[in-house]
Formats: structure tokens, sequence, C-alpha cells
């Protein structure tokens, strides 16, 4: 097996595994799937593409990142992963492993603007600037779905799959950790090799 298809059997073998542990009775069914067909579609979109586009597999680790810790939680619900020696060390009043959650949704600016780099349909501040706002208008978008599942589901399954554990601003600051993931990749991303090629 080539060298450069490794990570991505290796990080997709893995992913397999944390959702079928995530799959044995998690802690709400209803709330396991809501969480879980985005981070399906996202799965097989990625596999369905492999053949046609090969992200770099910085990308891949990045975007992997999301994909195992938001099946994770899903088994859980984001509000009782066993987090509490984060938050004790940092004496926080709330579990915030959706906040990190959050966060790493912001790492697929990387793949997006590596995507336009690479297909030469932007320049280097485009793509990046791309990335941003397309983190930005996700971020928003899926805070309008968590929303709606609430008011629809009602109940214990929409309060957990809202996961807003009583803070009035929670759906703000899940965005500005959507936002500022995207921000930490893209600095990333400028360093790299597609913004700055190596000198032969």
């Amino acid at each position: 097996m080539p060298t450069h298809h490794r990570v991505p059997l290796f990080l997709a073998s893995l992913f397999v595994v944390v959702v079928c542990w995530s799959a044995i009775a998690p802690a709400d069914n209803r709330v396991w799937w809501a969480e879980m067909v985005p981070i399906f579609a996202i799965f097989i979109g990625l596999a369905v593409t492999y053949k046609h586009f090969q992200f770099s597999n910085t990308s891949y680790l990045l975007m992997s990142v999301l994909l195992i810790m938001h099946t994770i939680g899903a088994h859980y619900t984001f509000a009782k992963v066993p987090f509490d020696w984060v938050t004790e060390t940092f004496a926080f009043e709330r579990n915030h492993y959706d906040r990190v959650a959050h966060f790493s949704v912001g790492f697929y600016a990387y793949a997006a603007a590596e995507l336009l780099l690479r297909k030469q349909w932007a320049r280097p501040v485009t793509a990046m600037l791309f990335g941003l706002f397309l983190i930005m208008a996700v971020a928003a978008a899926y805070e309008i779905i968590e929303w709606q599942f609430a008011v629809i589901e009602g109940g214990n399954a929409g309060i957990e799959f809202l996961g807003s554990q009583g803070d009035p601003w929670d759906a703000q600051k899940d965005m500005l950790a959507d936002t500022l993931g995207a921000i930490a990749a893209l600095v990333l991303f400028y360093f790299s090799r597609w913004v700055k090629p190596a000198k032969d």
C-alpha cells in the first residue's frame, strides 16, 4: 500500500471502531441518531470522493478530530461526556467538551482552503477567507438546526441535543468556538506547503 494512503485508512478504521463503540447502548437513541447523521454524511462524502480528490494527511487528521469527538459526544450526550478532570482543573461551571468539539469544527477550514488552492480556484488569501466564512456559515446553520430539533422533539432529547447546560449565550459561544478553530487551522494552513511551497 502506498504510504500516502496509510494515514487516511488508519483514521477511517479508527472512526469505524469508535462508531461501533458509540452505538452500543447510547444515553439516548434519538439524540445519537440526530448527532450522528451529519457525521455519517461527512465521512461518506470523504470516502466517496477519495478516488477523485485526496486531501493531505494534515487535512484528514484535522477533519478526523471532529468525527471522533462528535461520535463520543453522541454516545454520552455532550453535556455528560466524562470530562470532569478538565472541569475541575480549570474550575469551570459546566462541561466544556462541546466547546472543544465546536473548536474542532473550525479545522475544516484547512481542508476547504486546501481544496480551493490545489484546484487553482482561488489565490491563497481568498481560499483562506472562504474557509473562514464557510465555517462561520456552517456554525450558524447548525445552531438553527439544534434549535429546531429542540423545539420539535422537546423533552429530554431536545434538551440534551441542544446541550446549552443552562447557558443563555450557548449558541453564540459555540459559534465563536467554531470560528476560533477555523482561525487556528488557517494559521497552520498559512505555513503549509500549499501556501509556501518548499524551494528546490
